[in-house]
């Protein structure tokens, strides 16, 4: 019984983290700050967060700090600052449901890459589905008879590319990563994020700001990132991992209907059929998968 509450607990954590993460893409806009900027302002506020979670609560001093996993996970922060970056931007030129189902392709480039590092055979279904993500993706990056480089480069596309990309990068190098909490790891990542970004941000932005742009801030660097993170890393532990491969999918769907409701989007058929397959796809990668393979794809879950 005992079991049974804390696995509801956790399902339910689980729902609202993955849930508030496909509202990131409407929250952003109403920052009034541009990718590089925002990136920076929420990885400060984030890092004050986990400090704060990882210092007060005690994990620091259970903490494990392996100089293999500190180096990664430091590297791993490039890849993060670079995956917020990218993802960001696409939000500024793409409507919310083609940008996220691009960025869904990582769980693909990971599959990819990680059977090309590791020399894993490629069987049959998910080989079915990197085919059928990759004609998805196509068919919603918009290519057709009039299509330029200067078009696809200009539409926004290249960014969510981009962002799947640094995204399965991430989620590779975290593999790695076996021995420092994920608080810890977290807070390595941002904390070099914003002093990275230091050299590129445009202060003059900020003052300009009003009440209402930073609310929204805030609710990216404190809830977005922090609480939704603790929620996440918190309970993922206690869920088996094909649900929480399905539970995954809450975020993508929760930003579709959002930007349908919203802002009133609506794809064409070709980018209707484009998410269908793309989505098929990465389910036939992430739930016909061998579990531990899942199980590790999902517990990296963090480039929100």
């Amino acid at each position: 019984m005992g079991n049974l509450a804390v696995n509801k607990k956790a399902t339910i954590s689980i729902i609202i983290a993955m849930a508030t993460f496909g509202t990131v893409g409407f929250v952003a806009p109403k920052t009034g700050l541009k990718a590089i900027d925002l990136v920076f302002i929420r990885c400060v506020f984030a890092s004050i967060f986990l400090f704060s979670v990882w210092y007060f609560s005690g994990i620091v001093k259970k903490e494990i700090f392996n100089k293999k996993d500190i180096t990664l996970s430091l590297f791993s922060g490039i890849l993060l600052v670079l995956n917020w970056v990218f993802l960001f931007k696409s939000f500024e030129n793409l409507s919310v449901t083609i940008s996220v189902s691009i960025y869904y392709l990582a769980p693909v480039i990971l599959f990819l890459l990680g059977s090309l590092i590791y020399k894993e055979k490629i069987t049959l279904v998910p080989l079915l589905g990197v085919l059928s993500s990759f004609i998805g993706s196509i068919l919603l990056s918009g290519i057709n008879s009039d299509f330029t480089l200067d078009k696809f480069l200009s539409s926004g596309v290249i960014w969510a590319f981009l962002a799947a990309i640094f995204y399965g990068l991430l989620m590779i190098v975290n593999k790695g990563i076996t021995q420092t909490s994920s608080y810890f790891t977290t807070l390595l990542q941002t904390t070099l994020g914003f002093l990275l970004l230091i050299p590129f941000v445009k202060f003059d932005s900020f003052q300009n700001l009003h009440l209402e742009n930073w609310t929204f801030i805030l609710i990216i660097g404190f809830v977005h990132t922090g609480v939704i993170y603790a929620l996440f890393f918190g309970n993922i532990r206690f869920l088996p991992s094909n649900m929480i491969a399905v539970l995954t999918f809450l975020d993508p769907a929760v930003a579709i209907v959002l930007d349908t409701v919203i802002t009133g989007f609506k794809p064409t058929p070709t980018q209707v059929i484009g998410i269908f397959m793309t989505f098929l796809g990465i389910a036939l990668i992430l739930l016909l998968n061998s579990p531990k393979k899942v199980s590790q794809n999902s517990n990296e879950k963090i480039a929100n």
